[in-house]
């Protein structure tokens, strides 16, 4: 299996996988708007057989008072269905979580399952006194720091980009 970035000829297939991952079309929609208005993203693929199986996107977040901070989101990611469970979300994340350090940010949030992303290194955000600033499960809310320290002094509420509000 090959993780690589997405290219546009990709759109079609990834909008496919978020369809066949998620109930509704809102995830598939979401991805298309943040390509569109959010700069810059990381966009990777999972491919398999010359066929995507999976996708990722982490887009900018902000820290209001810490604008300075280079911090994104991480979602949405989804599998194909019937190639869930064989490590596909697990070589994204990783992966994703490498070039969003490689391209110089220095922590990511996710609001996730609680059993799947501490894999990672993802910690609840209030440990570091930042929050969702959506009504959510505090242990659902967590982060990374991609630099150890980066998010030292740091507090406040994460708003992320409009798109997220229609999901």
């Amino acid at each position: 299996m090959l993780i690589r970035y997405e290219k546009p000829g990709d759109y079609a297939a990834v909008r496919a996988v978020n369809s066949s991952a998620f109930e509704t079309s809102a995830e598939a929609d979401l991805v298309d708007v943040l390509r569109k208005e959010a700069q810059p993203i990381v966009s990777l693929v999972a491919e398999q057989d010359e066929q995507i199986v999976g996708h990722i996107l982490f887009s900018p977040v902000n820290l209001p008072d810490f604008g300075w901070l280079k911090i994104m989101g991480l979602g949405p990611m989804a599998v194909k269905s019937g190639y869930q469970d064989q490590g596909i979300g697990s070589r994204l994340v990783r992966q994703g979580l490498e070039a969003c350090c490689r391209a110089g940010f220095g922590a990511v949030f996710v609001l996730g399952h609680t059993w799947f992303y501490p894999r990672f290194g993802f910690i609840p955000s209030v440990k570091f006194g930042i929050r969702s600033e959506y009504d959510v499960p505090e242990e659902a809310f967590m982060a990374i720091e991609l630099t150890p320290g980066y998010l030292k002094g740091a507090s406040g509420t994460i708003k992320f980009h409009p798109a997220f509000n229609k999901v």
